[in-house]
C-alpha cells in the first residue's frame, strides 16, 4: 500500500470526509497516520470536532481497536516558506521580519508554483521522515488535496517551477518532491458520486494524471444510496397499478380504496416516489458503467444521512477496512 495517499474529488463529493475516514482505516494495529490539509479550510478540525489545527502535527484520534493513531497537520504556505528559508539560508529573525513586511505572502501569491512546491514538499517530508532508530515516523500520510480540476497541476510541481527556477535549492526541492509523487510510494485517489458531472470530472482527472505520469490509485464512490426496490418492483412502478395499489393499502388499514379515500389519495405520491427511485437507479447504473470503463479499482462508501460526525467517520473507516484498504 502506498505510503502517501492523495485524496481529490469534485467539490461536494466529500473528499475531506473520505480522506479522514481513510486515515482512520489505515491507522490500525499500532500504525500511525498523518492527515494533511493544504487548502486552509480547517475541514479536518471540523470533522473531528477539535479546535483549529495549528502549523504542527497534532494527535486528533485513535483508530478503531485503540492501537493506531491519527495525527493531523494544516500546512500553511507562508510558514512552510519560512521553514524553507531557515533550512537553506539560515535567515532566523530576518525571515520573521520578511513575514511582517508581507514579503512571504507576496512571494507565494505571485508564484503559485512555489506555493504548491511548499505544500507538497511538507507532505513529502513527512513521508520520508525517520526516527532515531531508522523507522518511518508515519506509516501513511493522507493528503486532503485540491479538487480534481486542479489536482494534476498541483502535484506536477516540477513543471510548474521550471520557469521559476532552473537550478538551485528551489529546483532541487521540486525534483525531490516529484521523485516521491511519481513513485510507487504515492497513490492519487479520486472521490466521486454516482452522478454525471462528478463521474465525468473523475474520468477527465484520471486521464490528466496518467498523461502527467502521476500514479492513479482508486476511485472512491461516496454517498451511495441503497436500492429499496428490486428489479420486478421497479418495472411494476412504471406500469399503471393504481387500483390494485389502492386496494392493497386499504387492506393494510390505510383507509378506503374508493375515489377520495385515504388509501386512494396515497397512491399518486407513492407512485411518484417509486418512479423517482427507478430513474435514480437507472442513472446510477449508467454512471457505474462509465466508471467500469476507466479500468481503475473502486471503493464504495454509503450515504449515512444528513451531516457527518465522528461516529460517522468511524463507520466509514470500518467500511473501507471491509474492502481491504491497506492490504
Amino acid at each position: 500500500m502506498s505510503r502517501l495517499q492523495v485524496v481529490s474529488g469534485k467539490g461536494g463529493t466529500g473528499k475531506t470526509t473520505v480522506a479522514a475516514a481513510l486515515a482512520l482505516a489505515l491507522a490500525r494495529e499500532g500504525k500511525r497516520t498523518l492527515l494533511v490539509e493544504v487548502e486552509g479550510r480547517q475541514g479536518i478540525a471540523q470533522l473531528f470536532g477539535t479546535e483549529a489545527l495549528p502549523y504542527e502535527e497534532r494527535k486528533i484520534a485513535v483508530a478503531p481497536g485503540g492501537t493506531g493513531e491519527v495525527f493531523a497537520l494544516a500546512i500553511d504556505a507562508e510558514r512552510a516558506l519560512l521553514d524553507y528559508l531557515q533550512m537553506f539560508y539560515k535567515l532566523g529573525s530576518a525571515g520573521r521580519a520578511l513575514k511582517k513586511l508581507g514579503a512571504i505572502d507576496f512571494a507565494t501569491t505571485i508564484a503559485p508554483g512555489l506555493r504548491d512546491v511548499l505544500l507538497t514538499g511538507k507532505a513529502c517530508e513527512a513521508v520520508r521522515r525517520k526516527d532515531k532508530a531508522g523507522r518511518f515516523v508515519y506509516d501513511h500520510v493522507i493528503m486532503d488535496a485540491p479538487p480534481t480540476g486542479r489536482i494534476t497541476r498541483f502535484l506536477n510541481v516540477n513543471d510548474e517551477v521550471a520557469g521559476l527556477a532552473r537550478f538551485g535549492p528551489i529546483h532541487n526541492q521540486a525534483q525531490a518532491v516529484m521523485k516521491v509523487l511519481k513513485s510507487p510510494e504515492t497513490a492519487v485517489h479520486l472521490v466521486t458520486l454516482l452522478e454525471e458531472m462528478p463521474v465525468q470530472e473523475t474520468a477527465d482527472g484520471i486521464e490528466e494524471l496518467r498523461r502527467a505520469g502521476l500514479p492513479v490509485g482508486r476511485v472512491v464512490v461516496n454517498m451511495v444510496r441503497p436500492h429499496h426496490l428490486d428489479e420486478d418492483t421497479l418495472r411494476a412502478a412504471a406500469e399503471d397499478h393504481r387500483a390494485g395499489l389502492a386496494q392493497a393499502l386499504s387492506r393494510a388499514g390505510l383507509g378506503g380504496a374508493r375515489r377520495g379515500g385515504l388509501a386512494e389519495r396515497l397512491v399518486e405520491p407513492l407512485l411518484a416516489q417509486a418512479a423517482e427511485h427507478a430513474g435514480r437507479v437507472e442513472l446510477e447504473r449508467a454512471q457505474r458503467a462509465v466508471l467500469a470503463g476507466l479500468d481503475v479499482p473502486t471503493y464504495e462508501l454509503p450515504l449515512l444521512g444528513a451531516g457527518m460526525d465522528l461516529a460517522g467517520l468511524y463507520e466509514l473507516a470500518k467500511e473501507l477496512r471491509k474492502q481491504s484498504v491497506g492490504e
